[in-house]
C-alpha cells in the first residue's frame, strides 16, 4: 500500500509536470500584445471621410512586402492630431478635395524591419521605383532610414490631397514592371492624388518639399497641402512633401510598439 508521504510526493511531481507543460506551451509563452494609451484613436472614429490607403500592410512599399506590426489597413493617431486632420478635411471638402493618408502611427517593430532591410544590400527588388538613383548602402547616411521614427510617437502621418470624386487606385501586383517614383504622373504607379511631382516614399531629393526643380502645378499642389495642414498646427518635414507632424506632440519622447489593429485602440 502506498504511504501518505509517497502519495503526496507523487501529486507534487504530477503538478510540477503539468506546470512545466503549461509554461512550455505557445499560449503560455506568448506575451500579451501592448495596447495604445487612451490618448490614441482610430482616425475613422474622428473623421470617416478622410481616405485611407495604408501602404505598409501591402507589398507596394520600398521593402516589397507587408511590414511588421501592420495587422489592419487602419490609421491610428493621437487624438489631437486626428482632430486637427478633421479640421483640415472640413476646409478641403468645401473646395472639392479630400485628404488621403498613406501611413500614420508606425510601430517600432516596423521601423526595426526597415533597418534590417536597409542593411541587406542584396535586396533591391523595389529599387527601380522607390530609390532608382540612390545606392542602397547610402540609405542611412542620406537620412532615408533611421533607427527611430517620429511616426512611432503617434502624431506624424504621411498624406496627400485627392480631387473629389476620388477615383480608385489600382492594386499593385508583385512582379509588375516598376517605374521611377519621379517619372511623369502618367507613367509612374497610378495614384488618385494630385500630382505632387513624385510618388509617396520616393527616396530622391526631388521629394524635398521645396526642391527648385519642382515648378508649376506640381509645386502649387505641394504648397496647397502644406498650407492647409500648417493652418491646423502641422509641421512639414522639408525632405518629404508628404510627411507632417502635429505640434505640440502629446508624446514627444515615447516610441510605441503596439500593433496597427482595431483592438489596440480603446473602444475597438
Amino acid at each position: 500500500m502506498t504511504s501518505p508521504r509517497t502519495g503526496l510526493r507523487g501529486l507534487v511531481a504530477a503538478a510540477a509536470a503539468l506546470l512545466a507543460v503549461a509554461l512550455l506551451s505557445p499560449t503560455a509563452q506568448a506575451a500579451p500584445e501592448p495596447k495604445a494609451p487612451e490618448e490614441f484613436v482610430a482616425l475613422s472614429s474622428v473623421d470617416r471621410s478622410i481616405i485611407q490607403e495604408m501602404r505598409y500592410i501591402t507589398p507596394h512599399d520600398f521593402v516589397g512586402e507587408p511590414i511588421d506590426g501592420y495587422r489592419q489597413p487602419l490609421c491610428i493617431l493621437t487624438r489631437p492630431a486626428a482632430e486637427a486632420l478633421h479640421r483640415a478635411q472640413l476646409g478641403l471638402l468645401r473646395q472639392g478635395y479630400s485628404l488621403k493618408v498613406y501611413d500614420c502611427y508606425r510601430p517600432q517593430r516596423a521601423v526595426d524591419q526597415f533597418v534590417r532591410w536597409a542593411k541587406d544590400l542584396d535586396d533591391v527588388k523595389m529599387k527601380a521605383e522607390f530609390y532608382p538613383d540612390v545606392d542602397k548602402s547610402r540609405l542611412f547616411a542620406d537620412g532615408y532610414i533611421a533607427a527611430k521614427s517620429g511616426h512611432s510617437r503617434g502624431s506624424t502621418m504621411d498624406l496627400t490631397i485627392v480631387k473629389l470624386p476620388a477615383l480608385p487606385t489600382p492594386p499593385y501586383h508583385p512582379g509588375q514592371p516598376l517605374v521611377p517614383c519621379y517619372a511623369p504622373q502618367s507613367q509612374r504607379f497610378p495614384d488618385n492624388s494630385l500630382d505632387m511631382g513624385t510618388g509617396f516614399d520616393c527616396f530622391d531629393t526631388l521629394a524635398h518639399t521645396d526642391d527648385p526643380r519642382i515648378q508649376g502645378v506640381q509645386r502649387a499642389h505641394r504648397q496647397f497641402l502644406k498650407s492647409t495642414l500648417e493652418a491646423q498646427g502641422f509641421v512639414n518635414l522639408p525632405e518629404e512633401w508628404w510627411h507632417f507632424t502635429f505640434q505640440p506632440e502629446p508624446f514627444p519622447d515615447t516610441y510605441f510598439d503596439f500593433p496597427v489593429a482595431r483592438r489596440s485602440v480603446a473602444g475597438h
